[in-house]
């Protein structure tokens, strides 16, 4: 074999080796269940008043749900916070947007900007002027499911559009090891676990980018917030959570955890 022939197949290997490493990049792995692993985008509308949550909550319904599900992008979910002492007059909306796969967020822009009925539905939302925006900024973070739970699992009430509650936490932690720890604490038990006691999770995600990594995040749900607490009850007595959370690899992987109580908006898909 001429040297030219061993070189162009050497360069045909990498280039194909290439390709392949990208298209996993943007596919996603396959998850325990043989589905690829979604993306998540996590937007966090920071609104001022009421009477702005109501142009953004018709932007949604009336303009980029109906674009998403356009795109084929489903399971959408929009929440408010529930309101209590510590947050009475938070107008925020959250929205939670599965994707195939990364380059379908990448398109996403574009494709908004093409779509005519996008553009008609959200004249009144791109209509404000600069002095009184709809909201004061939009909190992004991009996420990947995980491996134990590759797509969103919608619950029973919202297929029957009975009420529910959700709970959306956040682990922190103190390096990226520590982080990759849990999620492999998850990954190997205790997403079981959570199913085991009724705590119907949306969706796990590792955090890819955020203002806070390293970090997971994901959403539990309920009927309401009274079965939520039993829920969690029963969660810390479950044996196998016992036995997990003694394990030496996964101490100290969880430095700080946020939470937030939010509601379905009447449009949300989720």
């Amino acid at each position: 074999m001429t040297h030219s022939i061993q070189r162009r197949r050497f360069l045909a290997g990498s280039a194909a080796a290439v390709a392949t490493s990208l298209s996993g990049l943007s596919s996603g792995r396959a998850g325990q269940s043989g589905k690829s692993q979604e993306f998540y985008e996590l937007r966090i509308y920071r609104i001022p008043t009421g009477q702005k949550q109501q142009i953004v909550s018709r932007y949604l319904q009336k303009a980029l749900l109906p674009a998403l599900n356009r795109l084929e992008i489903d399971r959408v979910g929009a929440f408010t916070q529930m309101a209590d002492k510590s947050v009475p007059s938070d107008h925020s909306l959250f929205v939670l947007i599965p994707y195939p796969t990364l380059v379908a967020r990448a398109q996403l822009n574009s494709a908004l900007a093409a779509d005519r009925s996008y553009q008609r539905a959200a004249a009144e939302y791109f209509g404000l002027p600069k002095k009184d925006p709809a909201y004061k900024r939009i909190q992004s973070y991009l996420m990947k499911a995980f491996a134990g739970m590759p797509v969103i699992e919608l619950p029973e009430q919202t297929a029957a559009k009975k009420p529910r509650i959700f709970e959306l936490r956040t682990y922190e932690s103190h390096n990226e090891e520590k982080a990759r720890l849990k999620v492999d604490m998850f990954n190997s038990g205790e997403i079981d676990v959570m199913r085991d006691v009724k705590m119907a999770p949306v969706f796990y995600g590792e955090m890819l980018v955020g203002d806070n990594v390293p970090c997971l995040t994901y959403m539990l749900s309920a009927p309401d917030i009274e079965v939520h607490k039993a829920h969690w009850k029963a969660f810390i007595r479950h044996p196998e959570w016992q036995r997990m959370k003694s394990l030496a690899k996964y101490k100290e992987t969880v430095s700080k955890i946020s939470k937030w109580f939010l509601t379905p908006t009447k449009f949300s898909q989720i």
